[in-house]
């Protein structure tokens, strides 16, 4: 009989994290960014400018911080994966019985474990070692492009919703307009987040807004003081 296969939140644990970092400092960046422009007096066409820029540079950031990141994780699992594939070839018995003591250590009996180990290693040597040994896996294994386009296209949409009061609002309230857009936006995203990690949604609305408010806040206070300089 053939089960419906089972969906964890962990299985979206890599995208998931890019996307709501890169969300998350798209809106925060680009609208402390705005509210301080704007609090140093700044017209509405630099505001916009400074905007804009804020959303292509953070966007490039972002895409090329994670790339080279996760990289550096995919290198590490290459290297790993590389040298037990050389150990097991070399050293099949001494592999084997360590990954029947990993087995043992979880609670297997040690008969078992070792019945366990060597029909997985007959089927796939390698694949039971990365999974068992080293905890590399399908689901947790580093993927660069997909960490760098997540972060790149979160902190896009998340910089867009930022910047659509610069564009629609007056003058006036602009500062405003902003603030007000982006702490809706930050909390959305708290529950959306909260959401595919199948988690309460109160603590992660609570730290999303408290760090982007407490950003706002210092940039638009340093944009006062410098405008007032200047």
């Amino acid at each position: 009989m053939a089960h419906a296969q089972e969906r964890h939140a962990v299985a979206r644990i890599g995208w998931l994290r890019a996307a709501v970092l890169g969300a998350n400092d798209g809106i925060v960046s680009t609208s402390s960014l705005i509210v301080g422009v704007a609090a140093a007096g700044a017209d509405k066409g630099a505001v916009l400018l400074a905007g804009v820029a804020g959303l292509v540079a953070g966007a490039m950031s972002m895409a090329a911080g994670e790339y080279v990141s996760v990289s550096s994780q995919s290198d590490a699992e290459r290297a790993d994966l590389k040298r037990e594939a050389a150990e097991l070839r070399t050293h099949p018995v001494f592999e084997l019985n360590e990954l029947a003591q990993i087995y043992e250590a979880r609670g297997v009996e040690p008969k078992l474990a070792r019945e366990v180990a060597q029909q997985l290693m007959a089927k796939d040597a390698l694949g039971a070692h990365a999974r068992d040994e080293l905890g590399i896996n399908e689901i947790t294994r580093a993927r660069p492009f997909q960490a760098a386009l997540s972060s790149a296209l979160s902190f896009s949409g998340g910089a867009a919703i930022s910047m659509l009061p610069v564009m629609l609002a007056p003058r006036g309230v602009l500062e405003i307009a902003s603030v007000s857009a982006s702490l809706v936006a930050l909390a959305l995203l708290g529950a959306l987040a909260a959401a595919g990690g199948s988690a309460s949604p109160v603590r992660p609305i609570a730290r999303v807004l408290f760090w982007g408010a407490a950003a706002m806040v210092a940039t638009a206070i340093a944009g006062r003081l410098f405008g007032a300089i200047v």
